[in-house]
């Protein structure tokens, strides 16, 4: 399987839908683990690195060098 790439303040899919109705979420924090925040309503997430990995879909923007 490929390894997906991610960085820092990149808003990336989710596989599965936040109950606000959107998928996309800003990473907000990255280590061992990634904290996200949703686009949508603004409620934030600590996942571990290997499993927001799994959970991602794609990456919709690419943030800023």
């Amino acid at each position: 399987m490929e390894r997906k790439i991610f960085d820092l303040n990149d808003i990336v899919e989710m596989k599965k839908q936040h109950p606000c109705g959107t998928n996309a979420w800003k990473i907000i924090r990255m280590g061992a683990d990634v904290r996200i925040k949703c686009e949508g309503c603004g409620h934030s997430v600590m996942i571990k690195r290997n499993e927001f990995a799994k959970k991602m879909k794609k990456v919709l923007v690419r943030a800023e060098p």
